[in-house]
C-alpha cells in the first residue's frame, strides 16, 4: 500500500535535524534524497566485487559487468526502449543533451537548418543549441509562451517547416512544474521530417516515460532526481539513429580494434561510453529504479497532484501580504515556485532554513523564462512521493515567520 509516512523512514537523512528542527526536504527537483537500499547497493559493490567492467575475466569484473548491464536492461524496461542497445549512460542529463549536439548535430545541422526549442527551457536544453547554431550557422527558433504561463502550441505550429531538423523539449518545468502537450509536439514536428529529443530530468521519477508511445527520437534524464546516485544520466535514442551517429568521447571501451594511425568503433552502445564508468553508481541506480517499481510511478503522479494542491490552498490566502504564486492553473506537477513582493528569494529561502525547511531560490538555471516573468529570481518548493501535507504546514510556518520579520 502506497503510504508516504511509511515510505519516509526507509530514508536515513530524515532522521537528522537542521537548526534542531526536524528536516522537511522541498528541494527535490534538485535532486532526490536515496533510500537505504540504494545506499547499501553503493556500499555492496565497493564492499564485495569492486572492479572494472568489459576489460576481465576474473569473477568480480565479471559481476561487476553483470551488474552494470542489467541495470542497462532495467533501464530499457522501465522507459518501454525495444533494445538495451538504445540505452547510453552518461554522466547527467546536461551530457546526454550534449552529446546529440555534438556527435548527431555536427553531422546533421548544416548551414540555414532550424533547431526549435520552448521558452520554458533548463539551460541544459538551451545553451548547447545556442552553441551548435552559432558553430553551423543555423537558426535557433523559441516557442513563445503565453500569458497563463503554458506553451503557445499555435506559434509553436507556424514555426516549423522543411528547415526544422530538430525540436529539443521538455517533459516538465523545473520552474513552473508545467507538462507540455508531448504528443502533440512530437507529432506535429515528425511531420515535417524533424527529430525530437525530451529532456525528461524532472518527469521521469513522477510518471512513466514511454518512449514508444511517444514516439520521441532521444530522451535524456537523470539518476539523481530519481532515489540514484549523482554522476549517472542516461540518453535513450532509437537505435536506427544512434547507430549512425558518430562517438562523442574517444579513448577506451568504445573502440573495437586500434592500429597505429586508426581505430574501429565499438558496438551500440559502448562507442558512446569510452573509459571506466561510473560502475559502483550506475549499479546503485538499479536499485533505485527497483524501488520506484515497487511504489508505481502511477501512484507518485497522483500524489504529486495531491500535495500540489495542498500547497496551492495553503500558500494562496497569502496573496494580500504579496505573496504570488508562479504556476499555469492545470498541467502541473510536483514543483510550486513563488515570489514575495520587496523580499529577495535568497531571503526566503534562508528563513526557511532557519525553519528546518529546506527549499531553492534564484534562476533554477532557466534565466530566460525567470526574465521573461520580469521576476529577479524565484523561490521554488518541489515534492517527492516521500513529502506530507505535513511538511508543506512546517513551509507555511516557515512563509509566516518570513512575511513578520520583513513586513512588520
Amino acid at each position: 500500500m502506497f503510504d508516504p509516512k511509511k515510505l519516509k523512514k526507509d530514508f536515513p537523512i530524515f532522521s537528522r535535524k537542521i537548526n534542531d528542527k526536524s528536516l522537511v526536504y522541498l528541494d527535490n527537483a534538485s535532486t532526490s534524497q536515496k533510500p537505504k537500499s540504494v545506499i547499501n547497493a553503493l556500499t555492496n559493490y565497493y564492499e564485495t566485487f569492486n572492479s572494472n567492467t568489459h576489460r576481465g575475466i576474473h569473477t568480480m569484473s565479471e559481476e561487476a559487468t553483470a551488474a552494470y548491464e542489467d541495470t542497462r536492461e532495467h533501464v530499457m524496461k522501465f522507459i518501454n526502449a525495444n533494445l538495451p542497445k538504445e540505452i547510453i549512460f552518461t554522466r547527467n542529463t546536461t551530457e546526454a543533451i550534449n552529446l546529440v549536439a555534438y556527435s548527431w548535430g555536427e553531422e546533421n545541422i548544416k548551414s540555414g537548418d532550424e533547431i526549435i526549442v520552448s521558452a520554458i527551457e533548463h539551460h541544459s536544453n538551451l545553451v548547447p543549441w545556442q552553441e551548435l547554431c552559432r558553430r553551423k550557422n543555423a537558426t535557433l527558433k523559441i516557442i513563445p509562451i503565453k500569458t497563463d504561463l503554458t506553451l503557445d502550441l499555435a506559434a509553436y505550429e507556424k514555426l516549423l517547416s522543411k528547415k526544422t531538423k530538430l525540436v529539443s523539449i521538455t517533459a516538465m518545468s523545473n520552474v513552473l512544474g508545467y507538462m507540455p502537450d508531448l504528443n502533440k509536439i512530437i507529432k506535429s514536428a515528425h511531420k515535417v521530417g524533424s527529430l525530437v529529443l525530451v529532456d525528461g530530468a524532472q518527469s521521469v521519477a513522477h510518471m512513466k516515460a514511454d518512449v514508444k508511445k511517444l514516439d520521441c527520437d532521444f530522451l535524456a534524464f537523470s539518476s539523481h532526481k530519481m532515489l540514484g546516485p549523482t554522476g549517472v544520466g542516461v540518453l535513450y535514442g532509437k537505435f536506427e539513429i544512434l547507430s549512425n551517429m558518430n562517438p562523442f568521447m574517444f579513448g577506451g571501451d568504445m573502440v573495437k580494434s586500434v592500429e597505429q594511425h586508426k581505430a574501429y568503433w565499438n558496438d551500440l552502445p559502448w562507442k558512446f561510453e569510452a573509459g571506466t564508468p561510473n560502475i559502483a553508481d550506475v549499479i546503485a541506480f538499479d536499485a533505485a529504479l527497483t524501488y520506484l517499481d515497487k511504489i508505481g510511478l502511477e501512484n507518485i503522479h497522483k500524489y504529486d497532484q495531491q500535495l500540489l494542491k495542498y500547497a496551492v490552498g495553503k500558500f494562496s490566502k497569502y496573496e494580500k501580504d504579496g505573496v504570488s504564486l508562479i504556476l499555469p492553473k492545470s498541467d502541473t506537477s510536483s514543483i510550486l515556485s513563488f515570489s514575495i513582493k520587496g523580499i529577495h528569494p535568497h531571503d526566503i529561502a534562508q528563513i526557511f532554513n532557519d525553519e528546518g525547511v529546506a527549499i531553492r531560490s534564484g534562476y533554477h538555471c532557466s534565466q530566460p523564462l525567470i526574465e521573461h516573468l520580469n521576476l529577479s529570481s524565484t523561490a521554488r518548493m518541489s515534492f517527492y512521493f516521500y513529502n506530507t501535507e505535513a511538511d508543506i504546514d512546517r513551509a507555511e510556518i516557515a512563509l509566516k515567520r518570513t512575511l513578520k520579520i520583513f513586513k512588520s
